[in-house]
């Protein structure tokens, strides 16, 4: 059953920005755009670059490894090389706390 895991808070993570944080044995990328907060999967599907450390280029992050682009607020490729979306993650404010649903 799912249930909601805080994993940071909103003050750490810089609007236009993201963490990799573990949930679960879950590596997983948060993102602020803009004060808005977004979870997908920190692994790239192509050979597995970290997408948290990529460039975020408006709702979307280029892998740092290869160069796929995916949206953040949806986990879906949107540029090659990658050949499959990456898990995208429900998130939610509860006060300063950013939570995860896993």
């Amino acid at each position: 059953m799912a249930k909601f895991i805080k994993v940071a808070k909103k003050s750490e993570i810089a609007e236009q920005s993201a963490k990799c944080i573990e949930v679960e044995d879950k590596r997983i990328a948060l993102f602020n755009l803009g004060g808005e907060f977004y979870a997908i999967d920190d692994t790239c599907t192509h050979r597995g670059g970290p997408l948290s450390e990529g460039t975020i280029e408006g709702e979307e992050v280029e892998c740092p490894w290869h160069g796929a682009h995916f949206n953040i607020k949806s986990g879906t490729v949107t540029n090659p090389p990658a050949p499959t979306d990456v898990t995208k993650y429900n998130v939610r404010l509860t006060g300063d706390d950013i939570e995860i649903e896993v």
